[in-house]
C-alpha cells in the first residue's frame, strides 16, 4: 500500500482516530537518533577545546543572530 492510498484510508478515519495518527506519525519523526547525537557532541567538544586553546573566536550572541 502506497502512502496515496494511506492517506486516502487515514481520511476516512474518525476525528480522533486521525489525531493519533498523527501524533504518532510526528512522534516517530522525532526519535532519538544515537549516531547523529555522538556526531555533535564531538563536534561540540572539538569546538569548545578550540575556543579554550584561542584557536577559534567566538562571536556575541547578538551579532550571530543579526546574521
Amino acid at each position: 500500500m502506497g502512502a496515496k492510498e494511506i492517506l486516502e484510508h487515514a481520511l476516512r478515519l474518525k476525528p480522533e482516530e486521525r489525531f493519533m495518527v498523527v501524533e504518532d506519525l510526528l512522534k516517530s519523526l522525532d526519535e532519538p537518533n544515537q549516531e547523529l547525537d555522538t556526531v555533535w557532541v564531538e563536534e561540540a567538544e572539538k569546538r569548545l577545546k578550540a575556543y579554550r586553546e584561542e584557536k577559534l573566536n567566538g562571536i556575541p550572541l547578538e551579532e550571530a543572530f543579526r546574521e
